[in-house]
Protein backbone atom coordinates (compact mmCIF):
# COMPACT_ATOMS: atom_id res chain seq x y z
CA UNK A 1 0.00 0.00 0.00
CA UNK A 2 1.46 3.38 -0.93
CA UNK A 3 1.93 5.33 2.32
CA UNK A 4 0.24 8.37 0.74
CA UNK A 5 -2.99 6.33 0.78
CA UNK A 6 -4.29 6.01 4.31
CA UNK A 7 -5.85 2.62 5.07
CA UNK A 8 -9.56 2.21 5.67
CA UNK A 9 -9.14 2.08 9.44
CA UNK A 10 -7.83 5.67 9.48
CA UNK A 11 -11.06 7.63 9.38
CA UNK A 12 -11.18 11.20 10.70
CA UNK A 13 -14.46 13.00 11.26
CA UNK A 14 -14.92 16.60 10.20
CA UNK A 15 -15.43 18.72 13.36
CA UNK A 16 -19.03 19.86 13.70
CA UNK A 17 -22.07 19.83 15.96
CA UNK A 18 -23.44 22.04 18.74
CA UNK A 19 -21.16 20.73 21.50
CA UNK A 20 -18.07 21.20 19.34
CA UNK A 21 -19.18 24.71 18.41
CA UNK A 22 -19.90 25.65 22.03
CA UNK A 23 -16.51 24.43 23.27
CA UNK A 24 -14.76 26.31 20.48
CA UNK A 25 -16.70 29.49 21.27
CA UNK A 26 -16.00 29.37 25.02
CA UNK A 27 -12.30 28.65 24.57
CA UNK A 28 -11.99 31.50 22.07
CA UNK A 29 -13.75 33.86 24.46
CA UNK A 30 -11.18 33.00 27.15
CA UNK A 31 -8.23 33.27 24.72
CA UNK A 32 -7.17 29.69 25.41
CA UNK A 33 -5.31 27.24 23.22
CA UNK A 34 -5.94 23.51 22.87
CA UNK A 35 -3.55 20.79 21.83
CA UNK A 36 -6.52 19.34 19.94
CA UNK A 37 -6.24 22.17 17.42
CA UNK A 38 -2.59 23.21 17.64
CA UNK A 39 -1.30 19.65 17.17
CA UNK A 40 -3.93 18.80 14.51
CA UNK A 41 -5.32 15.91 16.55
CA UNK A 42 -7.48 13.56 14.44
CA UNK A 43 -9.93 13.07 17.32
CA UNK A 44 -10.99 16.67 17.82
CA UNK A 45 -14.47 16.02 16.41
CA UNK A 46 -14.98 12.88 18.51
CA UNK A 47 -13.61 14.28 21.78
CA UNK A 48 -15.16 17.75 21.57
CA UNK A 49 -18.45 16.22 20.49
CA UNK A 50 -18.42 14.26 23.76
CA UNK A 51 -17.41 17.30 25.81
CA UNK A 52 -13.77 16.30 26.35
CA UNK A 53 -11.06 18.91 25.83
CA UNK A 54 -7.31 19.20 26.36
CA UNK A 55 -6.28 22.76 27.19
CA UNK A 56 -2.74 23.85 26.28
CA UNK A 57 -1.10 26.16 28.79
CA UNK A 58 1.74 28.64 28.38
CA UNK A 59 0.87 29.87 24.90
CA UNK A 60 1.16 28.19 21.53
CA UNK A 61 4.89 28.59 20.81
CA UNK A 62 7.15 25.68 21.75
CA UNK A 63 10.88 25.97 22.40
CA UNK A 64 11.53 22.47 21.08
CA UNK A 65 11.39 21.13 17.57
CA UNK A 66 10.25 17.52 17.65
CA UNK A 67 9.95 16.06 14.16
CA UNK A 68 6.49 14.56 14.77
CA UNK A 69 4.68 17.58 16.21
CA UNK A 70 2.64 20.27 14.44
CA UNK A 71 2.80 22.84 17.26
CA UNK A 72 4.66 25.98 16.14
CA UNK A 73 8.27 26.44 17.25
CA UNK A 74 9.85 29.72 18.28
CA UNK A 75 11.13 31.88 21.13
CA UNK A 76 8.48 32.88 23.70
CA UNK A 77 11.09 35.15 25.34
CA UNK A 78 10.07 34.27 28.87
CA UNK A 79 6.57 35.68 28.50
CA UNK A 80 3.91 34.17 30.77
CA UNK A 81 0.22 35.04 30.80
CA UNK A 82 -0.37 35.30 34.56
CA UNK A 83 -4.17 35.33 34.18
CA UNK A 84 -4.27 32.10 32.19
CA UNK A 85 -4.91 29.70 35.12
CA UNK A 86 -8.01 31.65 36.17
CA UNK A 87 -9.33 31.75 32.58
CA UNK A 88 -8.81 28.01 32.33
CA UNK A 89 -10.83 27.49 35.49
CA UNK A 90 -13.55 29.82 34.20
CA UNK A 91 -13.77 27.85 30.96
CA UNK A 92 -14.00 24.52 32.81
CA UNK A 93 -16.79 25.96 34.96
CA UNK A 94 -18.69 27.50 32.05
CA UNK A 95 -18.49 24.30 30.01
CA UNK A 96 -19.53 22.17 32.98
CA UNK A 97 -16.59 19.81 32.51
CA UNK A 98 -16.15 17.07 35.10
CA UNK A 99 -12.83 15.92 33.63
CA UNK A 100 -10.21 18.15 32.05
CA UNK A 101 -6.74 17.53 30.66
CA UNK A 102 -4.07 20.23 30.88
CA UNK A 103 -0.92 20.13 28.79
CA UNK A 104 1.54 22.72 27.50
CA UNK A 105 4.18 23.56 25.00
CA UNK A 106 7.77 23.09 26.18
CA UNK A 107 9.07 26.28 27.76
CA UNK A 108 12.83 25.87 28.15
CA UNK A 109 13.02 29.68 28.39
CA UNK A 110 11.47 29.52 31.88
CA UNK A 111 13.51 28.48 34.88
CA UNK A 112 10.88 25.98 36.05
CA UNK A 113 9.73 25.04 32.54
CA UNK A 114 6.25 26.33 33.37
CA UNK A 115 5.61 24.07 36.36
CA UNK A 116 4.21 26.94 38.42
CA UNK A 117 1.55 27.67 35.81
CA UNK A 118 0.50 24.01 35.75
CA UNK A 119 0.16 24.01 39.54
CA UNK A 120 -1.77 27.29 39.59
CA UNK A 121 -4.15 26.05 36.90
CA UNK A 122 -4.87 22.83 38.81
CA UNK A 123 -5.58 24.80 41.99
CA UNK A 124 -7.75 27.32 40.15
CA UNK A 125 -9.87 24.50 38.70
CA UNK A 126 -10.19 22.93 42.15
CA UNK A 127 -11.53 26.23 43.50
CA UNK A 128 -13.94 26.82 40.64
CA UNK A 129 -15.16 23.25 40.12
CA UNK A 130 -14.25 21.21 43.23
CA UNK A 131 -15.63 17.94 41.86
CA UNK A 132 -13.75 18.12 38.56
CA UNK A 133 -11.02 15.59 37.93
CA UNK A 134 -7.79 17.03 36.53
CA UNK A 135 -5.22 15.23 34.42
CA UNK A 136 -1.97 16.94 33.45
CA UNK A 137 0.33 15.99 30.59
CA UNK A 138 3.63 17.63 31.45
CA UNK A 139 6.87 18.29 29.58
CA UNK A 140 10.09 16.95 31.08
CA UNK A 141 11.04 20.23 32.85
CA UNK A 142 14.65 19.18 32.03
CA UNK A 143 14.24 16.61 34.78
CA UNK A 144 14.20 19.27 37.50
CA UNK A 145 12.86 17.58 40.63
CA UNK A 146 11.64 20.84 42.20
CA UNK A 147 9.59 21.64 39.09
CA UNK A 148 8.06 18.17 39.04
CA UNK A 149 7.32 18.44 42.76
CA UNK A 150 5.51 21.76 42.22
CA UNK A 151 3.05 19.98 39.93
CA UNK A 152 2.73 16.95 42.22
CA UNK A 153 1.91 19.20 45.20
CA UNK A 154 -1.04 20.69 43.31
CA UNK A 155 -2.58 17.20 43.49
CA UNK A 156 -3.86 16.46 39.96
CA UNK A 157 -5.57 13.09 39.64
CA UNK A 158 -3.30 11.89 36.84
CA UNK A 159 0.17 13.03 35.78
CA UNK A 160 1.19 12.04 32.29
CA UNK A 161 4.46 12.42 30.44
CA UNK A 162 4.94 10.84 27.03
CA UNK A 163 7.81 8.57 26.12
CA UNK A 164 6.60 9.06 22.51
CA UNK A 165 8.71 6.39 20.81
CA UNK A 166 11.17 3.55 21.35
CA UNK A 167 14.70 4.15 22.60
CA UNK A 168 16.46 3.72 19.24
CA UNK A 169 14.25 6.25 17.47
CA UNK A 170 14.18 8.89 20.23
CA UNK A 171 17.08 10.98 18.82
CA UNK A 172 15.44 10.96 15.39
CA UNK A 173 11.86 11.65 16.46
CA UNK A 174 12.24 14.00 19.43
CA UNK A 175 14.10 17.26 20.01
CA UNK A 176 17.73 16.80 21.03
CA UNK A 177 16.94 18.17 24.50
CA UNK A 178 14.46 15.37 25.12
CA UNK A 179 15.61 11.92 26.10
CA UNK A 180 14.32 8.40 26.58
CA UNK A 181 15.89 7.95 30.01
CA UNK A 182 15.03 11.53 30.96
CA UNK A 183 11.34 10.84 30.32
CA UNK A 184 11.45 7.62 32.30
CA UNK A 185 13.06 9.50 35.18
CA UNK A 186 10.31 12.16 35.13
CA UNK A 187 7.68 9.45 35.55
CA UNK A 188 9.76 7.72 38.23
CA UNK A 189 10.14 11.00 40.14
CA UNK A 190 6.37 11.56 40.20
CA UNK A 191 5.86 8.18 41.87
CA UNK A 192 8.69 8.81 44.32
CA UNK A 193 7.10 12.09 45.35
CA UNK A 194 3.55 10.73 45.62
CA UNK A 195 2.83 7.09 44.88
CA UNK A 196 -0.93 7.65 45.07
CA UNK A 197 -1.05 9.75 41.89
CA UNK A 198 -1.75 7.77 38.74
CA UNK A 199 0.89 8.13 36.05
CA UNK A 200 0.38 7.81 32.33
CA UNK A 201 2.45 7.70 29.16
CA UNK A 202 2.02 7.26 25.42
CA UNK A 203 3.80 5.68 22.46
CA UNK A 204 3.34 6.44 18.77
CA UNK A 205 3.66 3.50 16.39
CA UNK A 206 4.49 3.45 12.70
CA UNK A 207 7.73 5.42 12.93
CA UNK A 208 9.93 2.48 12.00
CA UNK A 209 10.07 0.66 15.32
CA UNK A 210 9.94 -3.13 15.54
CA UNK A 211 7.76 -5.01 18.00
CA UNK A 212 10.45 -6.11 20.42
CA UNK A 213 11.40 -2.43 20.83
CA UNK A 214 7.79 -1.56 21.68
CA UNK A 215 7.70 -4.35 24.26
CA UNK A 216 10.98 -3.07 25.71
CA UNK A 217 9.54 0.45 25.99
CA UNK A 218 6.40 -0.87 27.69
CA UNK A 219 8.52 -2.87 30.14
CA UNK A 220 10.64 0.22 30.85
CA UNK A 221 7.47 2.21 31.62
CA UNK A 222 6.27 -0.49 33.98
CA UNK A 223 9.69 -0.50 35.68
CA UNK A 224 8.90 3.03 36.88
CA UNK A 225 5.34 2.05 37.88
CA UNK A 226 3.43 3.81 35.09
CA UNK A 227 -0.26 2.95 35.53
CA UNK A 228 -1.89 3.92 32.23
CA UNK A 229 -0.62 3.53 28.66
CA UNK A 230 -1.94 4.77 25.34
CA UNK A 231 -0.79 3.45 21.96
CA UNK A 232 -1.68 5.12 18.66
CA UNK A 233 -0.67 5.40 15.02
CA UNK A 234 1.71 8.19 14.09
CA UNK A 235 0.27 10.43 11.38
CA UNK A 236 2.57 12.95 9.76
CA UNK A 237 0.96 16.39 10.23
CA UNK A 238 2.70 17.97 7.21
CA UNK A 239 5.25 17.07 4.54
CA UNK A 240 7.88 18.86 6.64
CA UNK A 241 7.53 16.32 9.42
CA UNK A 242 8.71 12.72 9.66
CA UNK A 243 6.95 10.48 7.16
CA UNK A 244 4.89 7.50 8.27
CA UNK A 245 7.04 4.39 7.99
CA UNK A 246 4.16 1.94 8.38
CA UNK A 247 0.44 1.86 9.04
CA UNK A 248 -0.14 -0.54 11.91
CA UNK A 249 -3.34 -2.62 11.55
CA UNK A 250 -5.98 -2.61 14.31
CA UNK A 251 -5.35 -6.27 15.17
CA UNK A 252 -1.75 -5.43 16.06
CA UNK A 253 -2.95 -2.67 18.38
CA UNK A 254 -5.31 -5.20 19.99
CA UNK A 255 -2.46 -7.65 20.54
CA UNK A 256 -0.19 -4.97 21.97
CA UNK A 257 -2.99 -3.88 24.30
CA UNK A 258 -3.23 -7.42 25.68
CA UNK A 259 0.55 -7.63 26.07
CA UNK A 260 0.57 -4.29 27.89
CA UNK A 261 -2.11 -5.47 30.29
CA UNK A 262 -0.12 -8.63 30.94
CA UNK A 263 2.82 -6.45 31.98
CA UNK A 264 0.69 -4.89 34.70
CA UNK A 265 -0.67 -1.63 33.29
CA UNK A 266 -3.97 -0.80 35.00
CA UNK A 267 -5.45 0.84 31.92
CA UNK A 268 -4.55 0.70 28.24
CA UNK A 269 -6.05 2.46 25.22
CA UNK A 270 -4.65 1.01 22.01
CA UNK A 271 -5.99 1.72 18.53
CA UNK A 272 -4.84 3.62 15.41
CA UNK A 273 -6.49 6.94 16.31
CA UNK A 274 -5.78 6.82 20.05
CA UNK A 275 -3.85 9.81 21.38
CA UNK A 276 -2.56 10.72 24.86
CA UNK A 277 -5.86 12.16 26.07
CA UNK A 278 -8.21 9.92 24.11
CA UNK A 279 -11.08 8.77 26.37
CA UNK A 280 -9.01 10.02 29.30
CA UNK A 281 -12.01 10.24 31.63
CA UNK A 282 -13.16 6.71 30.80
CA UNK A 283 -9.69 5.27 31.36
CA UNK A 284 -9.36 7.09 34.66
CA UNK A 285 -12.76 6.00 35.96
CA UNK A 286 -12.17 2.35 35.10
CA UNK A 287 -8.75 2.35 36.75
CA UNK A 288 -10.15 4.19 39.78
CA UNK A 289 -12.74 1.45 40.21
CA UNK A 290 -10.02 -1.17 40.19
CA UNK A 291 -10.91 -2.55 36.77
CA UNK A 292 -8.04 -3.66 34.58
CA UNK A 293 -9.17 -1.95 31.41
CA UNK A 294 -8.08 -2.24 27.81
CA UNK A 295 -9.90 -0.35 25.11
Amino acid sequence: MPLEDKPKWIRVKIPSGPTYSRIRRVLRSKALHTVCEEALCPNVADCWGCGTVTIMLLGDVCTRSCRFCAVKVGKPMGLVDEDEPERVAAAVSELGLDYVVLTSVCRDDLQDGGARVFAEAVRAIRRAVPKARVEVLIPDFKGDRDAIEAVVRSRPDVIGHNLETVKRLTPIVRDRRAGYNLSLNVLKTVKELDGSILTKSSLMLGLGEVEHEVLEAMADLRSVDVDILTLGQYLSPTKRHLPVAEYIPPETFDRLRDLALSLGFKGVASAPLVRSSYKAAELFQRVLKGDTYGG
